[in-house]
């Protein structure tokens, strides 16, 4: 029996259905291969592969960069200010801003200043943009989530396979042993020399030798099936671990929901939906701030500024003296000099306090900035704006299409598997039940090993066919779980 049918079925089923690709995995460090224990459950597998994954990591990233957008977006609403300082040197012949003479020494200048600006109206556009990142800032979380359940569904389907191919490695053992038994019988019955044909005992060599091929086959894919779940989680491969039998249960009866009531489910719990939507109102936003270019800008502003030069300089009083003038008195007839008394004055450099302080000058105002004609870029930029919005609407259609459409195939698909699954019930109990009393008629020697043979592949192929046939369906159930966001184990 071809071993290798169930790992076709399944590589079959992480196509169809997979979101997230196995590649989308970090690089992590050796301290992540103590988060596998002797037993790895479910829950833990899905825990792990969300905290590693590659594409988890990035829509966290994503959605980082949303909240800066957004926390950008009300800090618009604050007042700015800023500080402005300008020191200089200068030689050579220079006006000198004090005695508005020129002068040709150095000149050390500096000026300083800090202003402040308030946008009182701008087209409501600071207020628009909140609102537009905003949308955005909950649409990339709906993206993180969408991740985590794309993610958690590809652990279900990696985790089910380990299941499914431990549970065909139990099967192809009992297999065997059943086959070993015929074996040793007739080996004994030749050694008695009371065989009837040789051929049944060759040939029951041969199928067991085929029984132990089987079992190399499934123990090679259950180890498969493991690294492939590792691989998911990007943790060092266990060889091993054990892993609960008990982690999903299977119902016998048909799904409960329609394809329909599953599909209006969908679109109130499916995060891409819940994000697709948000980004047509961060898109529907995004156009009323383009428009908002259209009004006028209103904006309180402010300043205060300072200078400093080492040509300021000041008259300091040094003293008085009685100087001899040009003009004399006559007194009696004689002529006497006349002196006057002055006050003698310095130039002093004014200090750089004093400056700083008597220089300051202030100023506050209100400034409209009304747009006419700017190269019609706001024109063209509200075309654009609607635009973006009309593809984000077109994205929006096309994703509830296009989940419309996966939730029909994946009802169709888990009907198909309930159908078979009960079928193959059917199936293995009668193919057991007839190989029972073909392998009490061949104990008997009422029958050859070629009809012996033949019987015993029929059961073993409805068992296999049974095992892969429960997980399947486990799957087709999940899947339609995963549409209305209730994946549970």
């Amino acid at each position: 029996m071809n071993m290798n049918r169930h790992l076709s079925l399944f590589v079959g089923l992480a196509v169809l259905f997979s979101i997230t690709k196995v590649q989308g995995q970090t690089t992590i460090g050796k301290d992540t291969a103590d988060q596998v224990g002797s037993s790895l459950s479910l829950q833990q597998a899905v825990a792990i592969a969300i905290k590693h994954n590659l594409l988890v990591n990035q829509a966290d990233v994503t959605a980082q960069g949303a909240r800066i957008n957004y926390n950008q977006a009300w800090d618009y609403m604050l007042p700015s200010l800023n500080g402005n300082a300008n020191q200089a040197i200068s030689n050579g012949r220079s006006l000198n801003p004090y005695t508005y003479q020129y002068t040709n020494t150095q000149v050390n200048s500096g000026s300083y200043g800090l202003n402040s600006n308030l946008t009182l109206f701008q087209g409501l556009q600071i207020q628009n943009s909140i609102k537009q990142y905003g949308y955005a800032l909950d649409a990339s979380k709906m993206d993180l989530q969408q991740q985590k359940d794309n993610i958690t569904l590809n652990v279900l389907l990696a985790y089910l396979q380990v299941l499914s191919s431990r549970d065909l490695l139990v099967i192809a053992r009992e297999q065997a042993n059943v086959d070993a038994l015929q074996v040793t019988r007739l080996d004994t019955l030749n050694q008695a020399g009371a065989l009837l044909l040789l051929s049944n005992f060759t040939d029951l060599k041969g199928q067991y030798a085929g029984d132990l091929a089987n079992i190399a086959i499934a123990t090679n894919n259950l180890e498969s099936a493991k690294i492939s779940l590792f691989n998911i989680l990007n943790v060092p491969y266990k060889r091993d671990v054990e892993f609960d039998p008990s982690a999903f249960t299977l119902q016998l009866s048909e799904y409960a929901d329609n394809p329909d009531s599953i599909y209006r489910t969908s679109l109130r719990t499916m995060p891409n939906i819940k994000a697709a939507d948000l980004r047509v109102m961060s898109y529907q936003r995004a156009l009323s701030v383009a428009r908002g270019a259209y009004y006028p800008t209103l904006t309180l502003y402010g300043s205060i500024n300072t200078s400093y030069s080492n040509q300021a300089t000041t008259k300091v009083l040094t003293g008085t003296s009685n100087d001899l003038t040009n003009q004399y008195v006559t007194v009696s007839g004689t002529d006497y000099d006349v002196y006057a008394k002055n006050q003698n004055y310095a130039d002093h450099t004014i200090p750089f306090g004093d400056q700083f302080k008597n220089n300051k000058y202030t100023q506050f105002g209100l400034q409209l900035n009304v747009p006419i004609l700017n190269y019609l870029q706001v024109r063209n930029r509200v075309k654009q704006a609607k635009l973006n919005l009309k593809n984000q609407q077109l994205l929006n259609e096309n994703v509830r299409l296009v989940l419309q459409q996966n939730v029909e195939t994946a009802y169709q698909n888990m009907i198909s598997a309930y159908k078979q699954y009960k079928s193959y019930i059917d199936q293995e109990a009668s193919y057991s039940e007839s190989f029972r009393t073909t392998e009490i008629r061949f104990d008997e020697g009422v029958i050859n090993s070629d009809v012996y043979i033949q019987s015993k592949n029929r059961a073993d192929a409805a068992n296999i066919n049974l095992s892969q046939a429960k997980y399947i369906y486990i799957f087709r159930t999940k899947v339609l779980d995963y549409y209305q966001g209730k994946l549970t184990w």
